[in-house]
């Protein structure tokens, strides 16, 4: 059974081998190849090393598309790839991970496509701006023309990190967080955008908010944003 404590710092994208010790029983199990790790991570599941998020997304497409047997679920994060199984990891899993051939995802087979209704008046806009030196307009013009997809989930239920911001808008997250961020915030810090799902201490720039439910408990599947998901912003203001 994978603990509370395990999955938020396998989200974190920390690396937290299991205690028994990493998957060869002597060190580090490295696919030379690719250049990714394989932990035993609890009883039911391996953790997968990687090096940044195309790797995360080529390791999770490769699994998806030949999965282990008795594979679960993915849980891909910022530099790692959780894969849940419904038994007792096996020498010859880590052997397969080890021999794994990440693939790259094909184009226009994202899980979802997911379009976003946004008030563009947050309260870090205008700062924003200044940071990225142009124009208010001209932020939300670029926010509402890229496409986006949800790396990985994580911080609450619901909250997808959204990658594909262009570089000029990889921005610093405040020095001083709020303690309260209202729910439909959408924000920017570093690489990724993302959606409050419900109010909560945040640092992130606030640019805008959203009256899109992120997470419903009766809904199947109950988070909007799930990995893999194609995101646009649509200016409703």
């Amino acid at each position: 059974m994978i603990r509370l404590r395990d999955a938020v710092r396998m989200l974190a994208g920390t690396r937290w081998s299991d205690r028994r010790g990493d998957a060869d029983h002597g060190g580090v199990n490295r696919n030379a190849a690719s250049g990714f790790r394989v932990h035993l991570y609890g009883d039911r599941a391996l953790l997968v090393e990687v090096a940044d998020l195309p790797a995360v997304a080529a390791v999770r497409t490769a699994l998806e598309r030949s999965p282990l047997p008795g594979q679960r679920d993915l849980v891909p994060a910022a530099r790692t790839v959780l894969v849940v199984l419904d038994r007792a990891p096996s020498d010859l899993d880590v052997a397969t991970l080890r021999r794994l051939v990440p693939q790259a995802p094909a184009s226009g087979t994202a899980a979802a496509t997911v379009e976003l209704p946004v008030v563009f008046d947050g309260v870090d806009l205008a700062e924003v701006a200044e940071l990225t030196g142009r124009s208010v307009r001209a932020v939300v013009a670029e926010l509402t023309t890229v496409e986006l997809t949800v790396a990985f989930g994580g911080f609450a239920p619901g909250f997808g990190y959204l990658s594909g911001l262009p570089d000029d808008l990889h921005l610093p997250r405040r020095a001083t967080p709020r303690t309260r961020v209202p729910a439909g915030s959408v924000a920017l810090a570093g690489p990724f955008a993302g959606v409050y799902p419900q109010a909560s201490p945040g640092g992130w720039q606030l640019v805008g908010r959203t009256e899109a439910v992120l997470f419903d408990a009766d809904r199947d599947p109950p988070a909007l944003l799930s990995p893999g998901t194609s995101v646009r912003f649509r200016d409703v203001g």
